[in-house]
């Protein structure tokens, strides 16, 4: 069995009751996006779009809002999609990784109306204001919590 042959599925086709079922390039399940080689480009992609879309939205009405309300935006229209199922992610490369991180440094600037030159200044401080950790630890910190939760048994049934 060689590393060519992984990547090519054995499967063609399945014939149940006289109806054919094709294997996809990906599938779709709660929202969630898994292609066949389990690489996550197709989910990280459509996070990226649909957080970008939901930045550019909130940037038409950034200038009348308080710093408060955008953090609360950002978090229910930014954040909140990073995270659905980032416990899913422990495994992503360092470039969708990346694609995720610049979509909450992003966010930061949003917050914080970094523009022009202070859109080039190191976002770690604003990080560290707002109390956000860095996409890879976000990940990291979700993983543990469910160890956590499980090993004390506070965490759902269904874990």
């Amino acid at each position: 069995c060689t590393s060519r042959n992984l990547l090519v599925s054995p499967l063609k086709s399945l014939t149940i009751d006289s109806t054919i079922i094709s294997p996809a390039k990906s599938a779709k399940n709660l929202g969630f996006l898994f292609d066949d080689q389990l690489k996550l480009d197709d989910q990280i992609n459509a996070v990226s779009r649909s957080c970008y879309l939901n930045m550019r939205d909130l940037r038409r009405i950034g200038a009348h809002l308080s710093k408060d309300l955008k953090v609360q935006l950002v978090h229910s229209n930014v954040l909140s999609i990073i995270d659905y199922c980032n416990s899913v992610y422990g495994s992503l490369t360092e470039s969708n990784l990346h694609k995720l991180q610049k979509i909450q440094n992003n966010a930061v600037r949003f917050i914080f109306s970094l523009t022009g030159l202070r859109k080039r200044q190191s976002i770690t401080p604003y990080l560290k204001e707002l109390h956000f950790l860095p996409v890879r630890f976000r990940i990291k910190f979700k993983v543990a919590l469910l160890v956590f939760k499980c090993l004390n048994n506070i965490a759902p049934k269904y874990l």
